[in-house]
């Protein structure tokens, strides 16, 4: 039901609404005074007219039909739906953050800026980069920013005949898009038998064209890549760079660091990895971290810290030692590849992801890393022996891993797609289905590090009793899902046709299309 299938005309709902302004044009009339008389609309807007419960009942109604990591298992594939402590929220939203204009001068944003500077230190640590930029706002931006400074880079030093970036063929999509959008042409290379990458292909398609090499590690194939040096050999002797997405960090937080592996730029999906849950489309932020080469190209702006006394910014008393912190700008960073959206970043975000990352402390997040790998190695094991496919059996997990649901099509002609819509009625969101694409039939199963041993085995009892349901009554999962608010969509139509309008037809009763 939509909310104005709930409206009567004549409702209102006069404790939530702001005083009414007078009607007349003359000083002092309140919300109108600037609004020319011409340009005010004579009828009522089509809004619909509820009571206040009316209202609250609809909506806590529409998100209890929700699926949420508050209220069920999330096991989605290279996309971390990530555990989001109450108290991130509550401190990212203490009123000194929320009521800070963000053309407010540095010298009353001390505390705001002290908090960014560390979590810019906590992120330098955890991927053992030279320097980071908290700028992009996206996981899909902070590739753009990464591409765009290696392309800086090269262009800095006159080195304009490097035009390809090659991307392995398990990447995630937005690679070859980023790259295409910076301005190279992309060179897809395989994966081997056993998930790596194949390194006489990379070897083969390595040369004076090559800019750099965007991987992800481990993969999206839920593998660790074990010849990580042996690819930045390759492509730095070719003079290119190394570009690590870092979608999956949450398997190697704290226990390895992407700069050590001889990766020149990262970005960090800080809503998949420090606290914000992902997916909806945001919000999000994707800091970026360089080795020392990229430091110049970094985008605007970056927090600098310096002594209170130093260019006259800052009152002290803020941060540390009486230290005041300020924005490096074009005359501290000409090089910079500038700035990627208005003011800085999506600071919300920013700083539930530092409230995270003091509450773990180095400790915890290697704590995240383990369990993270525990889960889905346990996960693996269980699936496999109750005669599930596991794409790579001869591997250890990352903090995720593929199983094909091929041999059950083969056999009841369920497919992937199937099961996971039947995941549903038995109280499980899907994992991701069809990615990598490398993995017929696939789904790219996460448990992340927050689940319990129950509910793990929760999941691979309803698996098992969809393989039995696809064998038994075919048409039952075939129809599914059978318990949702809607059943199975067309989705090549919603997403080519989507409408999602509503009219009136102008006798008092209203109608919906969709």
């Amino acid at each position: 039901m939509l909310i104005f299938e709930r409206s009567h005309p004549g409702r209102r709902n006069a404790a939530q609404a702001p005083h009414h302004a007078a009607a007349t044009s003359g000083p002092s009339t309140g919300l109108r005074t600037s609004i020319p008389a011409a340009l005010l609309r004579q009828d009522r807007p089509l809004l619909p007219e509820a009571s206040e419960m009316d209202v609250v009942r609809h909506y806590t109604r529409l998100s209890q039909k929700n699926f949420s990591i508050d209220t069920h298992f999330y096991p989605l594939g290279s996309c971390t739906m990530k555990y989001n402590p109450r108290a991130c929220n509550t401190l990212a939203m203490l009123p000194q953050f929320l009521a800070r204009h963000p053309l407010a001068p540095e010298s009353t944003g001390q505390g705001v800026l002290a908090c960014l500077y560390d979590l810019q230190e906590i992120l330098k640590d955890v991927a053992g980069m030279a320097g980071v930029s908290l700028m992009p706002m996206a996981g899909a931006q902070g590739e753009f920013a990464g591409i765009a400074m290696i392309r800086a880079y090269h262009d800095a030093r006159g080195d304009t005949a490097r035009t390809e970036i090659i991307v392995p063929d398990a990447a995630h999509g937005t690679n070859p898009a980023t790259a295409v959008m910076c301005g190279y042409t992309v060179k897809e290379i395989p994966t081997d038998a056993n998930g790596d990458v194949d390194l006489d292909a990379l070897r083969a398609a390595t040369g004076p064209q090559t800019a750099g090499l965007m991987l992800t590690n481990p993969s999206t194939l839920g593998v660790f890549e074990k010849r990580i040096t042996d690819i930045q050999k390759i492509i730095h002797d070719a003079g290119g760079l190394l570009y690590y997405d870092g979608a999956n960090l949450n398997a190697i937080l704290g226990k390895v660091k992407p700069g050590d592996m001889g990766f020149d730029v990262i970005h960090m999906n800080l809503h998949k990895t420090f606290s914000t849950p992902h997916g909806g489309g945001g919000p999000g932020a994707g800091a970026v971290g360089v080795a020392e080469r990229l430091l110049p190209f970094l985008p605007l702006p970056v927090v600098a810290k310096l002594p209170s006394t130093a260019g006259g910014r800052g009152a002290g008393g803020e941060g540390s030692n009486n230290e005041a912190y300020r924005y490096l700008t074009e005359a501290d960073l000409p090089q910079s590849i500038g700035y990627l959206s208005a003011f800085s970043g999506n600071i919300g975000i920013l700083l539930r992801a530092y409230v995270y990352a003091r509450m773990l402390g180095a400790e915890g997040m290697h704590r995240v890393a383990e369990f993270a790998t525990l889960n889905a190695n346990y996960l693996m094991a269980e699936l496999q022996k109750a005669g599930f496919t596991v794409a790579f059996p001869q591997r250890r997990a990352s903090h995720e891993f593929i199983i094909s649901m091929k041999p059950l099509k083969d056999a009841t002609g369920i497919s992937a797609m199937d099961v996971a819509k039947r995941l549903l009625d038995k109280g499980y969101h899907p994992p991701t289905t069809y990615f990598p694409m490398l993995v017929p039939e696939c789904l790219l199963i996460e448990p992340t590090e927050t689940e319990s041993k129950e509910t793990l085995d929760g999941f691979v009892a309803a698996l098992k009793e969809i393989r039995d349901e696809a064998h038994a009554t075919p048409e039952l999962v075939k129809g599914a899902p059978h318990t949702m608010p809607v059943r199975r969509l067309d989705d090549v139509k919603a997403a080519r046709e989507l409408d999602l309008t509503w009219k009136s037809n102008g006798h008092g009763k209203d109608v919906t299309t969709n």
